[in-house]
């Protein structure tokens, strides 16, 4: 909206007209009205005469005054001068002039309206009720006793018809049988003295000559009889006495409109009833001039007067003015219309028409005005206007609906919005204007057509034509020149927008719900197709050597009708296209240059962040460095440009984005360029620990743009245009040309990233694998955990001051990358067989303490991470170099009876036995059953098989000799059926690796025997070892075992076992196996 240009505030006339002026409030009346009231005065003549008039009300004041209104006449004398604005010395001259007039004629309007409750005078019970009243005048000043009982014989003898003469006395119509009488009959009485002089009343039951027999007729109780015999006793023809009102007028108001009790001429009867009085104290014949014209001009000529005034008054102490007029003001309208004998009805038409005309000049509020049409149309009755108040009120109606539209053609210089008041006003004006037009009184007397809607309607076009056109050479250059033109065109532009939006949010509503008008849609529509002429006449054409030095300012222009086109969302409806629809074509041949220009200034704007980058973290929880934010920036710009585009064309849409993402992604590979050379310069090639704590900026800054590359596709709404897209571009092209080209940008990144931690990482592998060849090459004699402890110092300080500098996500990178690195070193230093425990036990209780590290109580790398299967066979093979010999002995056997169980393959033929063990005898009883599919190994094509039984390690049954079967003779499936006992404990049998070792040999006379397989069975779960029973176990199953052959090569266990040379039973042990493995013909064949 626009608002007044400078400190003064625009007049209502001055909103009509388009001009400046001051109206004095005490020459405020047109030559128009002069000439209608038919007055041939000047306007100071005039201004005098009514002046006079007033004095002459308040001079002649009759009754007593309301409650609310001013008593005292010199405060009333003092009120007109303000509101006349009258010297002492006129205003002495005036009233002395008035003074000396003839004084008016005091007259009391009495009105009967009914009574109820008379006293029923008739025989039928009923009475014929009429009225006679008069005015009682008393020329003595103190003619009567004012004692109470006096006053209550004057009551009693007060009879007008005997006291007032005939020609002064009034009388009302006789209403027939009744109690309860209706008359709302007028009359006006002219009163010599006002002071002295009473209202008399009397009610009578009107009795006509009636014969007896018709009185018995109506004859209805034995109260009626005795009317009948009082009637006898009456002189024929007399009336009843059925009450009556005395009144001293000095007693009245100005008007009273009351009920009054009927008081009785005796005690009889004292309930009498009550009659319903009005009385109204006016003049007749008044001295003053304008006396002359009719009484509701005057009465409006005052009224505007005193408004003029209490308006003047409001503006002097800077309020508004809200309708009512003081007390002062009031009693004098009161008095004269009273004094006029104005009726309701024609003071509140000059009321109207005095308001509906200060209201064209003068600022107050509307709702004086909806009061005033309002109570035309309560009251309004087209007979009771003469022709000439006809025309005037249709004049005015027709003055103030011409008015009111004026105002609303030019709403944004008159109702401006930067004034708190402005809607309110808006609104009293639009109400004042509907609720005219319903009136009746409007309707019977002016034109219906055009209707209210429709000059609203045409006032608010041709207002914005005019708005704009004002707009427009307000903001046109002194040069001429496309420049020149566009910038005059970007401001025209945004002050559209501007006025457009106000009018949305703030007047549009108020005009939809009280006068049904759409006035965004109207303005819209109007301003759209004004904008769109200019476009035609402001822009250079398409081809033309000027557009390119003025894409700045045509991307302004741009961006301010995209907002001024996006309002069109808020038309309710929209026939056909608008003006602007396609104003995008009209800059198309700008985008190529658009686009390059915010690459360039994003570019530039890195360069720059990059070159004064200290590489220094912002804070203790924000780790990386400055550039980054102005790296932010930049893509948040993008984005904001991407976002300000909204570029109509779906598919010229979709090329767009194609060239943002392709720019910030390069904009984003080269910053990891910029920043690694950024911190080259930065690093000093002698201080090793300064050189890292760059590098470790570097990843953070790096890691924190991945990030902000990969929300690209939420912050520019991929989505969104997927979906306006999916007509024109397929979902599979969508995901190649967008998703793939930010996902190959991601993957540079994290290559990067994991580059820079990989040179983080080099430089602490070599001071890891130092410090782990020290704690392999320790003393045997030193605690394992105590060589361990200067490595875990190293590594506290240096992943320390990692993670202090490095985003978590970017130290756990490194320190998988370390945790790989040392489980390979650790690796090659486990892989190398000595003989000493303790060397093994150094480098597990390393692993240990390293994974404890990296783990970090869950705040570093998880077990998962950490246990990877590199991780597992090391712990292992570290576990069993740890071991002592009878572990490593026991550890091997529970690897046969792994290889055992898994073993299904009978190459070397089976053995099927019983095992179980007694509780009670403590014994393990083996059931040799037989052998099968033996191999041959003699020569004659057989073999002489028997099946050694030893339970082993020994060092667990050192008492348990070996035992055997007999030798079968040529046999390669013999039969044994033959039952062992030893004697062992369930303890020995519950230890892992206790077994019986079953050991098959072809029987050789002269030379050793023959392996033809071996056979591991675990003991721990042999049947009755775990019951607790001392009874025999029965059905004990058959177990059948496949035969295996030894192989010494590979097993780390005999490696291990083998190195320990110097221990007798570590060397019985590999002697035995290897001894074994000599038996075998496995290798021969």
């Amino acid at each position: 909206m626009e608002s007044s240009p400078g400190p003064h505030r625009f007049t209502r006339r001055e909103a009509r007209y388009g001009k400046r002026g001051t109206i004095r409030p005490s020459q405020n009346i047109s030559t128009k009205e002069t000439n209608d009231e038919t007055i041939p005065v000047l306007q100071s003549v005039q201004l005098n005469l009514l002046y006079g008039e007033a004095l002459y009300t308040i001079i002649h004041r009759i009754g007593i005054s309301e409650s609310d209104h001013i008593s005292n006449s010199d405060q009333l004398y003092e009120y007109l001068q303000m509101a006349f604005n009258m010297d002492p010395a006129e205003h002495k001259a005036i009233f002395k002039s008035v003074k000396s007039l003839e004084p008016p004629i005091f007259c009391v309007k009495v009105t009967v309206k009914q009574a109820k409750g008379i006293l029923g005078k008739d025989v039928s019970g009923f009475s014929d009720p009429y009225c006679m009243l008069g005015i009682e005048s008393q020329t003595d000043a103190h003619p009567r006793d004012s004692s109470p009982n006096r006053d209550k014989k004057q009551k009693q003898k007060a009879v007008v018809r005997n006291t007032l003469p005939e020609d002064q006395t009034h009388k009302t119509q006789v209403k027939v049988q009744t109690l309860n009488p209706v008359w709302n009959e007028t009359f006006i009485m002219e009163v010599d003295d006002l002071k002295h002089s009473r209202f008399q009343m009397d009610m009578w039951d009107s009795d006509d000559v009636e014969s007896v027999r018709t009185k018995l007729g109506e004859l209805t109780d034995l109260h009626g009889l005795k009317r009948i015999f009082k009637d006898a006793r009456k002189d024929k023809g007399q009336d009843d006495f059925l009450g009556n009102v005395v009144l001293r007028l000095q007693d009245l108001k100005c008007r009273e409109d009351r009920w009054y009790q009927l008081e009785p001429r005796t005690e009889t009867y004292p309930d009498r009833g009550q009659c319903h009085l009005q009385f109204l104290l006016t003049h007749k014949k008044r001295a003053t001039t304008l006396s002359r014209n009719p009484s509701y001009i005057i009465h409006r000529q005052l009224l505007q007067q005193f408004v003029r005034h209490e308006i003047t008054c409001h503006q002097a102490s800077g309020t508004t003015w809200g309708g009512e007029i003081s007390p002062h003001g009031t009693t004098i309208l009161y008095l004269h219309a009273s004094q006029k004998d104005l009726s309701e009805f024609h003071q509140g038409l000059a009321q109207w028409l005095a308001y509906s005309k200060l209201y064209q000049s003068l600022e107050f509020s509307s709702s004086c005005l909806l009061h005033h049409i309002t109570s035309i149309e309560y009251l309004w009755v087209q007979g009771r206007l003469q022709d000439e108040q006809k025309n005037e009120l249709s004049e005015s109606f027709d003055a103030l609906l011409q008015y009111g539209v004026s105002l609303l053609q030019r709403y944004r210089i008159v109702f401006p919005l930067t004034e708190s008041r402005s809607t309110e006003r808006l609104q009293g004006l639009l109400r004042v204007l509907i609720q005219m037009c319903k009136t009746k009184a409007f309707r019977e007397l002016c034109s219906s057509t055009p209707t209210l809607q429709d000059r609203v309607i045409e006032a608010i076009k041709t207002g914005t034509r005019e708005w704009f056109d004002l707009k427009r050479q307000h903001l046109q250059p002194m040069i001429q020149g496309y420049e020149e033109n566009l910038k005059s065109l970007i401001s025209l532009v945004a002050d559209i927008t501007i006025d457009l939006k106000s009018c949305h949010k703030t007047l549009n509503n108020y005009f939809i719900n009280t006068i049904k008008v759409d006035i965004f849609s109207l303005t819209f529509l109007e301003l759209e197709e004004l904008v769109s002429e200019q476009l035609v006449c402001q822009l250079p054409p398409p081809n033309h050597s000027s557009r390119h030095q003025l894409s700045e300012h045509l991307y302004q222009l741009y961006l301010t009708l995209r907002d001024l086109n996006k309002l069109q969302d808020h038309l309710p409806t929209r026939d056909g296209s608008l003006a602007l629809f396609d104003f995008h074509r009209r800059f198309a041949d700008c985008l190529p240059s658009w686009l390059q220009k915010a690459y360039s200034t994003a570019l530039e704007r890195v360069q720059r962040a990059v070159g004064i980058d200290l590489l220094v973290p912002l804070s203790e929880l924000q780790k990386h460095s400055a550039s980054t934010v102005d790296l932010s920036t930049c893509y948040t710009q993008i984005g904001r440009t991407w976002q300000q585009l909204a570029w109509p064309d779906p598919e010229e849409a979709f090329m767009i984005m194609v060239k943002f993402t392709e720019d910030m992604c390069r904009i984003a590979v080269m910053y990891c360029t910029m920043i690694k050379h950024r911190a080259e310069e930065l690093s000093d090639t002698r201080d090793a620990g300064q050189a890292a704590n760059k590098l470790c900026l570097v990843v953070n800054n790096i890691e924190q743009l991945r990030l902000v590359v990969r929300s690209l596709p939420e912050k520019l709404s991929w989505a969104s245009l997927e979906e306006q897209t999916c007509k024109i571009i397929s979902t599979e092209q969508f995901q190649h040309t967008l998703y793939d080209q930010l996902k190959s940008a991601v993957g540079c990144l994290d290559r990067e990233i994991r580059g820079v931690v990989q040179a983080l990482a080099q430089k602490l592998d070599s001071g890891i694998a130092k410090h782990l060849n020290s704690i392999a090459n320790a003393n045997d004699s030193r605690d394992p955990n105590d060589s361990v402890v200067p490595m875990m110092k190293f590594l506290e300080s240096e992943l320390q001051y990692m993670n202090q500098n490095l985003v978590q996500e970017n130290f756990n990178c490194l320190l998988s990358l370390l945790w790989s690195h040392i489980l390979t070193v650790i690796s090659n230093l486990s892989s190398h067989i000595t003989a000493s425990a303790r060397y093994y036990q150094r480098l597990h209780a390393a692993l240990k303490n390293l994974e404890s590290c990296f783990h970090a109580e869950g705040c570093g790398l998880s077990l998962e991470s950490l246990h990877t299967a590199t991780f597992i066979t090391l712990e292992q093979d570290l576990d069993l170099g740890s071991s002592s010999t009878r572990k490593l002995i026991e550890r091997y056997y529970q690897q046969k009876i792994q290889q055992q169980q898994g073993s299904t393959a009978e190459k070397y033929g089976a053995v099927t036995l019983k095992v179980s063990y007694r509780q009670s005898e403590q014994k393990l009883r083996v059931e040799i059953l037989n052998a099968v599919n033996l191999l041959p190994l003699d020569s004659n094509g057989s073999s002489d098989p028997f099946v050694q039984l030893t339970l082993e390690p020994k060092h667990i049954f050192p008492a348990v000799e070996p035992r055997s079967t007999e030798v079968k003779k040529t046999e390669l499936n013999p039969l044994y059926d033959e039952t062992f006992d030893f004697l062992v404990t369930p303890e020995q049998c519950e230890v892992l690796g206790a077994c019986l070792l079953l050991t098959v040999f072809d029987y050789d006379s002269i030379l050793s025997n023959d392996l033809e397989g071996e056979a591991f069975l675990s003991l721990t779960d042999v049947p009755g070892l775990k019951e607790e029973t001392n009874d025999a176990v029965v059905n004990i199953p058959q177990i059948r075992v496949a035969l295996t052959h030894p192989k010494i090569n590979g097993d780390r266990i005999l490696q291990l076992l083998d190195c320990r040379r110097t221990e007798k039973e570590a060397a019985m042990f590999v002697k035995l196996r290897k001894q074994r493995v000599r038996q075998s013909k496995e290798s021969e064949r």
